[in-house]
């Protein structure tokens, strides 16, 4: 399979089940997906995303460091 597929299939799986969020009092970041929490995170990751929310960033890379944090992308590919 081609790179350029892989991608596509990543940016439908995003779109099709994308990543939900919200921030706690203490600035803890939980990420859900498929309405189950998946990942908390804190300290410099919650920060840089809270950047990224700041900054008026997209939906589509909004989705895509949300995989990031939570490791459904890696090298390009979603998992």
């Amino acid at each position: 399979m081609s790179k350029n597929k892989h991608k596509i299939d990543q940016r439908k799986q995003l779109e099709t089940h994308p990543f939900t969020f919200k921030f706690t009092k203490d600035q803890k970041l939980i990420i859900y997906r498929n309405n189950q929490q998946i990942k908390i995170v804190k300290g410099k990751t919650s920060a840089r995303f809270a950047n990224l929310l700041e900054n008026k960033a997209d939906e589509l890379s909004i989705q895509l460091a949300l995989a990031k944090i939570t490791g459904h992308y890696k090298h390009g590919n979603e998992q």
